[in-house]
């Protein structure tokens, strides 16, 4: 599987009936307006990709498009996403879907979004299920939630995201909420018969002092990043910090492949997060830029899920210097076919992102895509070309 990965809100512009929307309205993060066009040139984008030889795009239905009051269906938007899917077959694109790329409906927030059991068992799961009913004869797969060990930080630890609270006890609700709404739905899209995978934004750690609080840092650094989803994932159970277990065997095993979005690595210093490593050109979104963290977390999967295929979600930089970003290519491959030669079982590649995008609270002021948003195609997109009978 060797593609891109993109979302809704970031290519679409923010929905109207969003919280996202309503985050940009009370200036709490830049406009998306229309996005990058993708809403309407969407054929020509996978023309685009489809001549670089990929054949793999993840993209995001916008639930705050299809539901943008609750119980109530928008046939517009429906008949436009699957008018997307259907360019993206006739163009030789394998479509992946989200369902839950960071953003809600406002009605659906207004009710306490995933802060309440009954948001997931009723309005999400029913929402899921008419996804899988309306979508699945035009979907190759599924990556239902974005990042759903991050997403909780997101939004319920202070990082600036809506609803923008800052509280451990709701960072720990919604953290339960949204590991069994991502392995549930996983459950029910796998009735279509196309392919599941997780996304987990996944960062190792290293310690740079033997202080305690630093081994106390990395213990919770792991428990609240690696252990929740992947531990349902393979025995069943979720474990969330202070809180009881959660027993799920239905949910075991119910990824047909671990994917993951990789972009840093972390130091821990006298229990505080650190750039890791600290000799590297550090990123405007504050990680250092080091590519070599990518083997780590390929190396650390393996081992814990050694029964269980990877599958590489998003891999990719922010910046404007295409060639540090075609070195950058050119070293996540390398470490991935290294990691394929001893034996790591990964299924696919997708570059974050297709064309330059929305970038959430930085606007559009980082680009990490292989085209423009003039659809020019960077040098950089060389890399990940693939040579095909149609482009000889």
């Amino acid at each position: 599987m060797w593609g891109t990965g993109a979302s809704s809100t970031q290519c679409e512009g923010a929905a109207p009936a969003s919280d996202w929307y309503d985050w940009e309205q009370t200036a709490h993060a830049p406009l998306s307006g229309m996005g990058n066009d993708f809403g309407t040139r969407y054929s020509q984008d996978f023309a685009l990709l489809a001549g670089l030889g990929l054949t793999h795009h993840r993209l995001s239905i916008e639930w705050a498009r299809i539901e943008p009051s609750e119980g109530e269906h928008d046939q517009s938007a429906i008949t436009h996403y699957r008018a997307i899917l259907i360019a993206a077959k006739e163009a030789g694109i394998h479509p992946w879907v989200c369902l839950h790329h960071f953003s809600l409906p406002t009605w659906f927030a207004r009710l306490g979004g995933f802060l309440i059991e009954e948001n997931r068992t009723k309005y999400w799961q029913r929402h899921v299920e008419f996804i899988a009913e309306t979508f699945g004869d035009l979907v190759a797969g599924w990556q239902p939630v974005n990042e759903s060990n991050y997403y909780p930080t997101a939004a319920y630890l202070g990082r600036g995201w809506p609803p923008g609270h800052n509280d451990l006890e709701e960072w720990r609700t919604v953290s339960q909420q949204i590991h069994l709404a991502t392995a549930e739905a996983a459950l029910q899209l796998k009735q279509t018969g196309a392919p599941v995978a997780s996304i987990f934004g996944l960062s190792t750690l290293e310690l740079l002092d033997d202080e305690p609080q630093t081994h106390e840092f990395a213990e919770r650094f792991y428990s609240m990043n690696w252990n929740a989803g992947l531990g349902l994932h393979t025995n069943g159970v979720l474990r969330i910090n202070e809180r009881d277990p959660i027993e799920r065997p239905d949910l075991a095993n119910v990824f047909d492949l671990i994917g993951f979005s990789y972009y840093c690595a972390f130091g821990v210093r006298n229990g505080q997060l650190a750039m890791y490593p600290d000799t590297q050109k550090p990123s405007p979104l504050g990680y250092a830029i080091w590519p070599n963290g990518l083997s780590l977390v390929l190396e650390r999967l393996h081992a814990e899920v050694p029964n269980t295929p990877l599958l590489i979600a998003e891999y990719g930089i922010g910046t404007a210097n295409d060639t540090e970003r075609a070195a950058y290519l050119t070293a996540g491959l390398d470490i991935t076919h290294s990691a394929i030669q001893r034996g790591i079982d990964i299924r696919g590649f997708f570059h974050w992102t297709a064309i330059d995008n929305y970038e959430w609270l930085h606007g559009y002021d980082l680009q990490f895509g292989i085209i423009s948003r003039d659809r020019v195609i960077k040098p950089s997109a060389q890399i990940l070309r693939v040579e095909t009978t149609s482009s000889r």
